[in-house]
């Protein structure tokens, strides 16, 4: 990540003050000749002197403001060469020093030290003066900052005044991380403070300065005297650690290295497509929870209770290949689960499948259950699968389009008797031999029966069905190829969808004009009902991401004119 790290100090003398940087040295770009293996002359030289340069650069700092530094502005002598960490997968090095290594980024670490302990940017957004707060420009960088105090009992109001910043040029990039920088900046700085306020406790058992000074006389010959010793106390002493700035600098190099390797970059190749927009809105809404549990009181039983409601529909992020866990035979593919049930049954699951009705498996065996959901929820976008892999009681049809039910879980009546679902009884026939089963004998070891209360029939629709039927009856055809076939028809009737939800919610058209898209879109015709079921059901599954998109050009279009 190109970003540095610094701990700042307001000293009561010489004001604000940056104590310790840490910057990430990222590796020169091969050359063509070093990429062949042969060495390039002088690029150690070069090296050399730019870190020559910068050490130069550090000890003509520290030779101009010595007359000003007292020990509470200096953490390390001019003449200690600092510490460096390599990163052995990456080349990177991360040095730690008083100052940043590069000339160029000295002031811009000085400005974000003074803005950062400037009462008029902390008063505003940190009550208190101790928090996190972000500021900054595209010409000096973006700064994220965390204030907070150090006990120390020489000093006025017995605390100093401290803030770590990360320095960074991407807004975004830092905006992002910012639960993940608050969470482990705030680990580093209550290690600060636990560890001064042990030394400040031990002090006042000692010596009790407010005593002490509410018995003084004030004299005003004394007070700058005192108030220059009261301010030469280094962080070093107020927190007795030997080993301070070493420690500080490993967490520094971690921070920067875990800040830079946990958000990736990902190449696309086109756009990204409804199902994958989805997926990274549900995993960003289960982080954004979970981080929420996390900081709630009462954490355990509360985030238990969260994650059994997450299982009842979030659920399909999760990997199939944990069905594998499961003994006994399972579907394999759309083609395997047909040539078990038979080409009429399974048309008929699939067309409540397609139509967004809820389809209930019921059975003692929750591998085989999960492994026919996992294959038939590919029928659907992502937006529009809820899933329940196995239940110990009903779920209703608002929860969930897949449930999975023990084999004792009655149905009940408002659901055996509605047309809008579907149940799938699977029963053992030889269970004393489950032992001896192949992954191939399901239909030898199973039955299979499928019952509902719809009376609509299901040869006529709708099209994309009939595509998929066609492909699957061709043995020709390997699973691999009818996969890809469901894919580009998946695509295909989303990109209908996507049509019609502009045509007909975003631009509010009417029945007459909706009618005329249909026709269109090739919707109308044998199955035309199912198809228009079909188109309804998976507008559902559009992302938010679409949908914003679509409602913001239109805004923007009808403020155009007036413009």
């Amino acid at each position: 990540m190109n970003a540095l790290v610094a701990l700042c100090h307001f000293c009561e003398l010489h004001g604000p003050r940056t104590l310790f940087c840490t910057e990430a040295l990222h590796p020169p770009s091969p050359s063509p000749s070093s990429q062949t293996g042969a060495p390039v002359p002088g690029d150690r030289d070069r090296d050399g002197d730019r870190e020559g340069e910068g050490l130069t650069m550090r000890a003509n700092s520290s030779a101009t403001q010595r007359g000003e530094m007292c020990e509470g502005c200096r953490s390390l002598p001019a003449s200690h060469p600092g510490f460096v960490s390599i990163d052995d997968e990456t080349g990177i090095r991360f040095l730690s020093h008083q100052h940043p290594r590069q000339p160029q980024l000295f002031s811009v670490v000085r400005q974000a030290c003074v803005r950062s302990l400037s009462c008029e940017v902390n008063s505003d957004v940190c009550p208190g003066r101790e928090g996190p707060i972000f500021f900054g420009d595209e010409q000096h960088g973006f700064v994220f900052s965390h204030t907070f105090f150090i006990k120390d009992s020489l000093a006025r109001g017995f605390q100093r005044w401290y803030s770590i910043v990360m320095v960074a040029m991407d807004r975004i990039y830092l905006i992002n991380s910012w639960p993940f920088l608050l969470r482990h900046l705030r680990l580093t700085i209550q290690s600060l403070q636990s560890t001064a306020l042990k030394v400040f406790d031990n002090e006042q058992g000692v010596c009790p300065q407010r005593s002490v000074r509410m018995n003084s006389v004030f004299s005003p010959a004394v007070f700058p005297h005192q108030r220059s010793g009261n301010a030469a106390r280094s962080l070093t002493s107020l927190t007795q650690h030997p080993n301070l700035w070493a420690s500080l600098h490993s967490s520094f190099s971690w921070l920067l290295k875990a800040c830079g390797s946990r958000l990736t970059e990902k190449l696309l190749e086109g756009a990204p497509t409804e199902d994958t927009l989805v997926l990274i809105e549900k995993q960003t809404e289960q982080e954004e929870e979970m981080s929420c549990w996390e900081g709630a009181e009462g954490g355990g039983s509360t985030s238990q209770r969260h994650k059994s409601e997450s299982e009842l529909g979030l659920d399909f992020l999760c990997d199939d290949e944990k069905i594998n866990e499961f003994p006994g035979p399972k579907f394999r593919s759309l083609r395997h689960l047909r040539q078990v049930l038979g080409g009429a049954e399974f048309r008929q699951l699939v067309w409540h499948v397609l139509m967004g009705n809820q389809v209930i498996w019921r059975g003692a065996d929750p591998g085989l259950i999960q492994s026919a959901f996992t294959v038939l929820k590919s029928l659907l976008p992502v937006g529009c699968v809820r899933l329940v892999p196995y239940s110990a009681q009903y779920e209703e049809a608002y929860k969930c389009n897949f449930l999975g039910l023990s084999p004792d879980v009655p149905i009940p009546t408002h659901v055996s008797s509605s047309e809008f679902s579907v149940l799938v009884d699977v029963s053992s026939e030889r269970s004393c031999q489950m032992s001896a089963v192949g992954e191939d004998d399901i239909s030898s070891t199973y039955q299979f029966t499928i019952s509902s209360a719809n009376t609509q029939p299901t040869d006529r629709g709708p099209a994309l069905l009939n595509k998929l039927e066609v492909a699957l009856s061709n043995e020709n055809l390997s699973v691999d190829v009818v996969s890809h076939c469901l894919l580009c028809l998946k695509e295909e009737w989303m990109n209908k969808v996507k049509v019609l939800f502009k045509f007909s919610k975003v631009d509010g058209r009417g029945r007459e004009d909706t009618q005329k898209v249909l026709a269109l879109l090739g919707a109308t015709g044998p199955g035309e009902e199912d198809n228009v079921r079909l188109l309804k059901f998976w507008m559902t599954g559009l992302s938010k991401t679409y949908k914003s998109h679509l409602m913001t050009a239109v805004r923007g279009g009808e403020r155009s004119p007036s413009q």
